[in-house]
């Protein structure tokens, strides 16, 4: 019976180390959680910034076609409204004008709260927008 004993491994600290990885593996799935949940909430919030910001650069007209009576949009200062729209809201974004339509890019990082315990930082957030001014009169007949 003695060498019986021998033979059988020491398995003791085995539990120990099964209960640190299970450990390990909830505290990622938390910070998924935790952190997925506000990296959701701030792309949401780009979102609707963009949207305002595309909007606010959407409403800058040139004052000269529209003495002419066209309704044409003033490409510099839509670009500039949109920026400086963005900027104020908190997260500074890019704008572009193609064709009437201003398109607003917004991008930033959060810093995370449980996944920096497993190397990740921060999270990217990224939203883009656009906006047309959209135009015209229609008269009814009567």
């Amino acid at each position: 019976m003695t060498r019986r004993h021998r033979r059988i491994r020491d398995e003791r600290g085995v539990l120990t180390a099964f209960i640190l990885l299970l450990l390990m593996a909830f505290m990622a799935l938390l910070g998924l959680v935790v952190d997925g949940g506000a990296a959701l909430t701030a792309h949401q919030a780009a979102e609707v910034e963009a949207e305002q910001a595309a909007r606010s650069g959407a409403g800058a007209i040139s004052v000269d076609a529209l003495r002419e009576g066209i309704v044409e949009l003033d490409a510099p200062a839509a670009i500039a409204a949109a920026e400086l729209f963005a900027e104020v809201s908190g997260h500074p974004g890019t704008a572009t004008v193609d064709g009437g339509v201003v398109t607003v890019r917004i991008r930033y990082k959060i810093p995370t709260v449980l996944l920096g315990l497993i190397g990740i930082p921060d999270l990217s957030v990224t939203a883009t927008a656009s906006a047309e001014n959209l135009h015209g009169v229609t008269t009814g007949v009567s």
